[in-house]
């Protein structure tokens, strides 16, 4: 049995207008499946906690921004992305997760709950990224802000480049470690007149490739490698 969502509200300082919008946050898709048996997908994604996260993560990272912007306003780009990277990252939102006993509120099918689905860093991750986007789904960004302010306090005043993952180096690393060979960067367009220019950055390696954008191309190539990782992630995870 998953712990009262309303107890969950008291941990993170927000009440729910909607409680329904955080019951939703709190079903993963395995539950979903299991209540809406017969039902047609779109019934099913009506139950289930993956696009309140796809917002929830674009959220996340607005807020996050802001505040290290207001911090370190004399930051490199490239500083900025490295802190916020850090913050977005899989490692702090499970710990922050973990902290705050997430994985008791989840709601899971009979199958993902015995294959020790609460404790799975993935589904702690997506949900709390679910979570914020519930929040701003009812209270708006304000609202939402406040809670990442709030669950993200000491991470925040934490953090610094020189604590933050270089997702480059990293990436390297893990694909050596893979016996696989370096990714290769390369630009792939740019936007924008030359004094606001964005460029847009692949990442390959010889079994895949991501993409990842930023004012500079440092910066661009730090999220591209920072989506590589995030994709290799996912497909170690992914039952043979």
């Amino acid at each position: 049995m998953s712990a009262s969502p309303g107890e969950l509200e008291n941990i993170i300082g927000y009440r729910f207008k909607d409680l329904s919008l955080l019951e939703r946050a709190l079903t993963h898709r395995s539950f979903a499946y299991e209540l809406s048996a017969g039902a047609d997908d779109g019934e099913t994604a009506l139950l289930q906690n993956e696009t309140l996260e796809f917002v929830g993560d674009s959220v996340l990272g607005l807020a996050i921004a802001e505040q290290i912007y207001e911090r370190n306003p004399g930051s490199s780009e490239g500083d900025l992305t490295l802190m916020k990277h850090r913050l977005v990252s899989s490692e702090t939102l499970a710990e922050i997760s973990s902290a705050l006993g997430l994985g008791k509120f989840v709601r899971l099918g009979k199958g993902e709950e015995r294959s020790g689905g609460r404790t799975r860093k993935t589904i702690l991750t997506n949900t709390l990224e679910a979570v914020i986007g519930a929040v701003f789904f009812d209270g708006g960004y304000v609202a939402a802000r406040s809670v990442v302010r709030k669950l993200f306090a000491e991470h925040i005043r934490a953090v610094t480049p020189g604590t933050s993952l270089d997702f480059k180096t990293l990436l390297q690393e893990t694909l050596q470690a893979a016996r696989r060979k370096a990714p290769v960067y390369r630009v792939v367009r740019t936007e924008g007149p030359s004094h606001d220019r964005k460029f847009f950055v692949e990442a390959v390696w010889d079994a895949g490739k991501a993409e990842g954008s930023g004012r500079s191309i440092k910066a661009a190539e730090m999220e591209a490698a920072s989506a590589a990782i995030e994709l290799l992630k996912t497909d170690s995870e992914e039952p043979a």
